[in-house]
């Protein structure tokens, strides 16, 4: 069985175990997906949706959250973890998309990455999940399934993209990023995982 074959097997599997799969992160626009998803950067996803109701109650679109008191958003943020870094982020990236992109979010990659604190997995995440277009998501929770499962044997996270896109079909790309990052956080865990009760023993081929 070839890569594409053995995706194709493994997303059938994983689909039908987590059939809802859609992102973690709490959002109603493109604007508060970007926020969110830089802010996610190095906590749980959990602690960024317990600050993001406040902080978009008090700077609803990129307008104002790019002329907000730093001091101000930091105290908002400051549980997620390195909040000075990401407040002069999110505002930063508001600041762009306001002034450069008439406050609407772009969809195209490079222009996405032009946004401070937004990378390729937060890029892939927005493009996927807010324009509906096709993309391999790329966390350490991906990345240790597929290892895992013989599907790249790369570390760095754009190798990873470029060997998942060679292989994925466009039409699953976004879905199966999706499953399988729930997979790796709810059973094939960086510690102790739960190989025999794994839906996927059967087609994992590296060993543990």
């Amino acid at each position: 069985m070839d890569k594409s074959h053995h995706v194709i097997e493994i997303y059938k599997l994983l689909h039908n175990l987590y059939p809802n799969a859609v992102t973690f992160l709490d959002y109603k626009s493109p604007y508060q997906l970007m926020v969110a998803v830089i802010l996610s950067a190095q906590t749980t996803d959990a602690q960024v949706n317990k600050v993001t109701p406040e902080l978009f109650l008090q700077y609803p679109h990129p307008e104002e959250l790019q002329s907000a008191k730093v001091e101000e958003v930091e105290k908002i943020i400051r549980p997620t973890g390195f909040y000075k870094v990401k407040t002069r982020n999110i505002i930063g990236a508001a600041k762009v998309v306001s002034l450069k992109y008439n406050s609407i979010v772009p969809e195209s990659m490079e222009d996405l990455l032009t946004l401070p604190g937004v990378g390729r997995k937060s890029a892939n995440v927005i493009r996927a999940h807010c324009f509906n277009k096709p993309a391999i998501i790329v966390d350490t929770h991906f990345s240790r399934v597929v290892k895992r499962l013989g599907l790249t044997s790369a570390s760095n996270p754009v190798v990873i993209e470029s060997d998942l896109l060679q292989i994925t079909d466009k039409t699953i790309q976004t879905d199966f990023s999706m499953v399988v990052n729930i997979h790796g956080r709810t059973c094939c865990t960086s510690r102790n995982p739960s190989c025999k009760k794994c839906i996927l023993s059967s087609l994992c081929r590296n060993n543990i």
